[in-house]
């Protein structure tokens, strides 16, 4: 079939010919039988319009131009049906096109792709990297993931920290560099972080009010709602919610009250005060800090919408008399003289520390840095706590990565949700250099949907034009109930992969399949799936005739309750679909 759209001239003739613009120009017989025997007829200007005093039309010339026009009217109508699915067919391949790799990749699994990667797979590519295709393996896991026991071999090589071919002597670099990379970068925070310390213990507790209790998720949500007047504020559930889902969500700048931050465990109330202290120092080049505080330097640019800086740090570091934050109350305890000397000793090399470095810090980095330990400290204490890997001494560790990730990236700061993301990395790497390095690579990618980025609205647009051309009925559905075709509800979905709508294990399964298809389908997989959970329930979302607060509700209630496995085998449908589309077959 033509798939070229029919110009705007074309269309322009077919009028011109007298048929006007619902009639084409061919099929169409004269209205006389007798043709050119007749002289009225043969005399006549057009062939199609019979002259009032021809002597050759029968009596029946009413049921005659009926039949005609009936005839026409059905030309018509498969021709300008046709010319709209071309015009159809264009906005595919203007809109979708670049959301799919153009080779199709069939949705359903190859035969030898049904068990996904396996530990003998992945044997025989050790025994002989140089030969074994790469694109063969990613396949496999395309189709079937990877089996949870070589997961930890597999996912530095699909993160990027090693190159499919390497041998074990250059792997062997890649991990030197990286441990020696992340072993300076844990010193240099971690001495930024005692002079901080330091001049927290000697701020004047009166400022101390000032502090939002960081960035959320809910308040770059807001922003987003905020330009269409008609949406409510209320209906995104915030990720420090500590209790299940509730329909209507909660706040976004949640502000926490008093009372609220003396409930917690040992140790908040102080991490929370330590947060919006004022310093006056000499050497920040003003009259007083207070010029450039936190509360009034950042917490505007927290207002707008990006998070700059970093939460407190859970780990303990030597040689610092810092107040314990709250994940340290998870600690051993010790025997009481020995602490006290601990202490002693610790006070005493900290403050020789902050002496001897306090001067090679401007105010505006110590403030920056006060801020995102805040933050970090906050989201560690509460990442994944009912899972049981995350021991006092695994939060550590994560709060040790989350830092030292954050101090070469302070022009972004910490968000909330980056935890999230990285702590499924050291479940299942083990290894705080490995860790570092493979979530350094993934952010990336997912660095651009926080807010200071631009990938969330175009993931927006794209979902709008997905839906719109695969699922019309489901598009018109939502946008007469409220016109929730803006997809602001799938926020929390791409901003963490999915990560709080699955299971743990679930969470493995899924990530893995996004990695490997951005070499295999498409890079933007985390379109598909997230079509493919609307999909996955359109019927009760049609049934139910749902609106935006019902959706937010019930995908809520949903979580962590999704067959993931449906969910990959709809996306990879869609996939294929788009891919059919743009080929025209």
């Amino acid at each position: 079939m033509q798939t070229g759209v029919t110009s705007g001239s074309d269309a322009d003739m077919i009028e011109m010919q007298g048929f006007g613009p619902s009639l084409p120009a061919w099929h169409l017989e004269p209205l006389c039988n007798q043709g050119s025997s007749c002289l009225s007829c043969s005399t006549s200007s057009s062939p199609y319009a019979t002259p009032s005093h021809c002597s050759c039309v029968p009596d029946r010339l009413p049921l005659r131009l009926l039949c005609e026009s009936m005839k026409r009217q059905i030309v018509s109508r498969a021709f300008y049906g046709w010319l709209a699915y071309c015009r159809h067919l264009s906005t595919v391949r203007t809109h979708l096109s670049a959301l799919v790799h153009h080779s199709i990749i069939p949705p359903a699994r190859p035969p030898g792709a049904s068990g996904g990667l396996t530990k003998d797979v992945w044997s025989k590519y050790q025994k002989d990297e140089q030969n074994y295709k790469e694109l063969e393996l990613l396949r496999q896991v395309y189709y079937g993931g990877v089996e949870h026991d070589i997961r930890k071999d597999v996912w530095p090589f699909l993160l990027g920290h090693y190159k499919f071919g390497m041998s074990k002597k250059e792997m062997e670099q890649v991990d030197a560099v990286v441990a020696a990379r992340y072993q300076r970068v844990l010193a240099e925070w971690k001495a930024c972080e005692t002079v901080v310390r330091q001049r927290e213990r000697e701020a004047h507790p009166a400022t101390l009010t000032k502090f939002s209790s960081g960035s959320s998720i809910d308040s770059h949500v807001q922003h987003l709602l905020h330009r269409d007047s008609t949406i409510s504020n209320d209906v995104f559930i915030s990720m420090d919610d500590l209790e299940p889902p509730k329909p209507q969500g909660t706040e976004d700048s949640r502000p926490e009250p008093e009372e609220e931050r003396g409930a917690g465990p040992p140790g908040t109330a102080v991490v929370e005060q330590q947060q919006s202290v004022e310093f006056d120092s000499p050497d920040s080049g003003l009259p007083s800090s207070r010029n450039y505080s936190v509360a009034s330097g950042i917490q505007s640019s927290i207002d707008e919408g990006p998070s700059v800086g970093f939460e407190e740090d859970c780990g303990g570091e030597e040689g610092s008399d810092r107040p314990v934050p709250a994940v340290h109350t998870f600690s051993e305890p010790q025997d009481p003289s020995q602490e006290k000397a601990s202490q002693a000793s610790e006070l005493e090399a900290g403050e020789e520390l902050a002496a001897v470095c306090a001067a090679a810090y401007t105010i505006e980095l110590l403030d920056t840095v006060a801020l995102n330990l805040h933050r970090i400290d906050k989201d560690v204490q509460r990442c994944d706590r009912n899972y049981w890997y995350f021991t006092a001494p695994n939060l550590e560790r994560l709060r040790d990565v989350m830092c030292s990730y954050v101090w070469e990236h302070l022009d972004m700061g910490y968000v909330q949700g980056m935890c999230d993301l990285l702590a499924p990395l050291l479940v299942i790497l083990d290894n705080d250099q490995l860790t570092y390095s493979c979530f350094s690579h993934l952010m990336k990618r997912m660095s651009q949907n926080f807010p200071n980025g631009g990938a969330m609205d175009t993931h927006f647009a794209n979902m709008r034009s997905l839906i719109q051309i695969l699922d019309s009925e489901l598009f018109e559905l939502m946008h007469q109930n409220g016109d929730y075709t803006h997809f602001y509800f799938c926020y929390r979905w791409f901003l963490l992969d999915f990560k709080r709508e699955l299971l743990y294990e679930d969470v493995f399964a899924v990530w893995e399949v996004i990695w490997a298809a951005q070499h295999i389908s498409s890079e933007h997989f985390v379109l598909f799936i997230a079509l493919a959970l609307v999909e996955a329930y359109r019927e009760i979302i049609r049934d139910n005739n749902m609106d935006f607060t019902d959706i937010i509700k019930f995908f809520n209630e949903r979580a962590e309750h999704h067959d993931a496995q449906e969910i990959l085998r709809i996306a990879r449908d869609l996939v294929h679909k788009v891919q059919m589309l743009i080929e025209n077959k």
